[in-house]
């Protein structure tokens, strides 16, 4: 390694790490909707009974699931947690792919994920055989580093940038 430091090199490097972010963005943002999507427009899954329902998806989950009062809680409306989960996926997916909210559309898929884990696929051995805690480990560096390119986030921190110099106060804000 040369003798220049991390914080020394040139943009070229910094924008380089920028972009690793966008395929993550991509793939979870374009499989948060069409997850969302799909279970809106599936009637079979919506629905409270059924062998693709939403209610016997959560009522074979109570029993194995590591927290069944999350379970239980579903089961008390499976049509309208099936809803829930449909349209938070959708608005997940959606304020990942724009970077909108980018943190906190992260933060939202990063819960999904973990109450399926918990629920439906805990059961799943071994573990790495389920994909929910693949997913949550997936939107994790989303929830930290945002999206700092391509995003409606990245345009209005650059416009509040400019505001601020051209003002005389600086780009920092606290």
């Amino acid at each position: 390694m040369s003798d220049r430091s991390w914080a020394g090199r040139g943009g070229a490097e910094r924008d380089t790490a920028r972009y690793a972010l966008l395929p993550l963005r991509l793939f979870l943002g374009i499989t948060f909707v069409y997850a969302g999507l799909d279970k809106l427009t599936d009637s079979a899954f919506m629905a409270s009974q059924g062998p693709e329902s939403i209610g016997a998806l959560m009522a074979s989950a109570r029993e194995t699931a590591a927290v069944p009062g999350l379970v239980d809680l579903a089961l008390k409306s499976p049509v309208g947690f099936g809803y829930a989960i449909a349209l938070g996926e959708l608005a997940v997916g959606i304020g990942t792919l724009l970077g909108i909210g980018a943190r906190v559309a992260a933060a939202g898929g990063a819960l999904i994920s973990l109450s399926l884990w918990l629920t439906v696929s805990w059961s799943t051995t071994p573990y790495y055989y389920g994909n929910d805690l693949a997913y949550l480990m997936a939107w994790l560096p989303l929830v930290i580093a945002g999206a700092p390119l391509l995003s409606v986030d990245a345009a209005w921190s650059a416009r509040r940038r400019g505001r601020a110099r051209r003002h005389g106060r600086g780009a920092h804000f606290g």
